[in-house]
């Protein structure tokens, strides 16, 4: 299939243009920090924008191979199909209505709707337009649901992502856990054409390991049920009880994650220092096999990193061993906890680059400019201390997301930034019952204007901060849904047409919302993108916040290296600001970028030895600082 992308509105170059006393002036020589002895973190993540792509809602490219319902791990009625893709994502179904009469219980996680690798190949010119240079790919190994992360196998990609699933089945039905017999099916291998295509891009590949528990049907697991102690696979789980044959009832019970019996979690060693010696060894065979796939010692056909699932549910002393692995394998791989608390000692004592940054990042983004509860100066003081928790190499490799496929998207958090009171305070409620399936007073509709200007606000601290940002599939093309399952509708592509969402979970009088590629959101994005690229300060560069003002609710900070001096405000109040930034005789501020794109909005005044920025309400900025010739 041809490669589809946007091309955006004329105007994109807009958010570039601005007021300046001597003209813009842009940076080329980068500067890099280098990384201390203590901890090399590859070179390229501080340069990466990644996207996070949920495979089964990207793009369906080939539904041919399309899941069937006898591959759901629920009974299902036989009027199952696959969803449509540019449905009303509320609309439920004649086979989800057999099921029961709520939209949350009874068929929306049965959905499929038949995203593939083909997709997500397909739409890599897209990527490569917007500026994506690494993707972050969630679970993409066999599995029954439509997430993956119950995995049946991790040394193969799961058969409906790939071109041939019942070929896939027979070819792989002798295989054991010794690698020597494990086949490469026809859905690994686009996979690996996958990644040889997003290489040729200058794209990056990080996808999903799981290796704190698995799927049902893993096999190892399903040896174990079958034959009990008898199992060569009997010391991979915990099994708390076996099944007595003699009784009509199913005795059998297992250490699960979080009491999910579909989720049954591999076994430590006794003393819970390592995983056990089963696991241990089947996972570090699986990295070897993703990490190069021909074996020939050379990992360019292989992934880039990897994102760790729950990581700190797996014991420390696995993590050191593997990772020595992964180093000897490629020295330039990223890894990457998920992590939603402070994890600095964690993240040190198991070995790993970064965490996904929720504490550092999401937390106070939220609280500042999505809120507007944070005061500035407590906001500067948390993304400060918490900046510094880390290694200095460490915080530019940082994942900085605001959204993801496990919260409410940014659109929709910032649509019901007003609730209140707090369940959490200290995380202004991030990702805390933020669905309608919680709350009834969780708004569905799609953001207006003001709520847009705020989005881009959020995008724009995003791609000036130190650490590597992440955007979550859709955020670019202006998407916006609840937490989970909301956040996982299918992607919305230039060129279809969507129907309006107007049916309502909780069966609420709602207004229609139109549905489709917002392509000035789109503009904005890249254009933030080309900021960061264009100047290697935003990437590599020290960063020092300016004093913040509580009453004007303004926050601002500065990025500089050798070659840039850039400054960037926000300001999050209900007036004009007026920044005063010092700026010597002979010096120059150039406005290069603002968020809202209204150049003409801004004032800027020189006078004695400082400028006067008037920073429009609702808005944020980026100036450059050119010293005297």
């Amino acid at each position: 299939m041809a490669a589809r992308f946007a091309t955006p509105p004329s105007n994109w170059r807009r958010f570039w243009m601005g007021l300046t006393w001597s003209g813009l002036v842009f940076a080329t020589a980068p500067c890099r920090a280098d990384a201390p002895p203590e901890l090399q973190v590859p070179e390229w993540v501080s340069d990466a924008i990644f996207y996070q792509i949920f495979p089964e809602r990207f793009d369906n490219a080939d539904p041919s191979n399309d899941p069937t319902c006898d591959t759901l791990e629920a009974d299902v009625p036989e009027s199952w199909r696959i969803s449509p893709w540019t449905g009303d994502w509320y609309a439920r179904d004649t086979w989800e209505r057999e099921l029961g009469p709520d939209f949350f219980e009874h068929g929306v996680f049965h959905r499929r709707y038949g995203g593939d690798l083909q997709g997500v190949i397909d739409r890599l010119d897209y990527l490569q337009d917007l500026g994506i240079n690494a993707i972050y790919l969630n679970p993409v190994f066999e599995a029954r649901s439509l997430h993956k992360y119950d995995g049946n196998s991790f040394h193969h990609v799961d058969r409906h992502f790939g071109p041939d699933p019942q070929g896939d089945v027979a070819l792989v039905a002798t295989e054991t856990a010794d690698p020597k017999t494990w086949k490469w099916t026809a859905a690994d291998r686009l996979f690996l054409e996958l990644l040889e295509q997003a290489h040729a891009r200058g794209i990056r590949v990080v996808i999903d390991g799981v290796f704190n528990h698995t799927g049902r049907d893993f096999f190892a697991f399903q040896d174990v049920r079958r034959r009990g102690r008898a199992s060569p696979y009997a010391g991979w789980y915990t099994v708390l009880a076996e099944d007595d044959p003699d009784t009509p009832e199913n005795e059998f019970k297992y250490q699960c994650w979080w009491g999910i019996d579909t989720l049954p979690e591999f076994a430590d060693t006794p003393d819970g220092k390592d995983l056990g010696p089963g696991p241990k060894d089947y996972i570090l065979a699986i990295t070897r096999r993703w990490m190069d796939p021909n074996g020939d010692g050379d990992p360019a056909d292989g992934i880039d990193g990897w994102r760790l699932d729950v990581a700190r549910e797996v014991p420390v002393g696995f993590w050191r061993d593997w990772h020595r692995l992964v180093h000897d394998l490629n020295p330039a791989a990223y890894t990457v906890a998920e992590e939603w608390d402070e994890a600095s000692g964690f993240l040190n004592a198991a070995a790993f680059d970064a965490t996904m940054n929720y504490f550092g990042f999401s937390f106070p983004v939220k609280g500042f400019l999505i809120d507007d509860t944070l005061p500035a100066t407590r906001a500067v003081a948390e993304f400060r201390d918490r900046l510094d928790h880390h290694l200095p190499a460490r915080r530019y490799a940082m994942l900085n997301l605001i959204d993801g496929h496990d919260t409410d998207r940014v659109a929709s958090m910032i649509v019901n930034a007003a609730r209140r009171p707090y369940e959490q305070p200290d995380r202004f409620d991030f990702d805390i019952a933020v669905s309608p399936r919680q709350h009834a007073d969780y708004d569905l509709r799609g953001p207006d204007d003001r709520e847009r200007r705020i989005q881009r606000m959020v995008a724009l601290f995003q791609f000036t901060y130190v650490g590597a940002p992440m955007m979550y599939y859709g955020t670019e093309a202006g998407m916006w849904g609840a937490d989970d399952p909301c956040d996982r509708m299918p992607m919305v592509w230039p060129g279809m047409q969507f129907d309006p969402q107007q049916a309502d979970p909780r069966d609420r009088d709602r207004e229609p919302c139109p549905v489709g590629f917002d392509q000035t959101t789109f503009a904005f994005y890249r254009a933030a993108i080309e900021l960061r690229k264009k100047y290697p300060c935003l990437r590599h560069g020290g960063i020092e916040f300016f004093p913040a003002d509580d009453e004007a609710r303004f926050l601002a900070f500065e990025r500089r290296d050798t070659q840039d001096r850039l400054l960037v405000g926000f300001n999050r109040g209900a007036e004009p600001y007026a920044w005063r930034i010092p700026s010597p005789a002979g010096s120059s501020v150039a406005q290069i970028f603002t968020a809202s794109g209204e150049v003409q909005k801004f004032a800027l005044a020189a006078g004695g030895e400082s400028t006067v920025v008037t920073v429009p309400p609702l808005e944020a900025v980026v100036l450059r600082v050119a010293p005297a010739n």
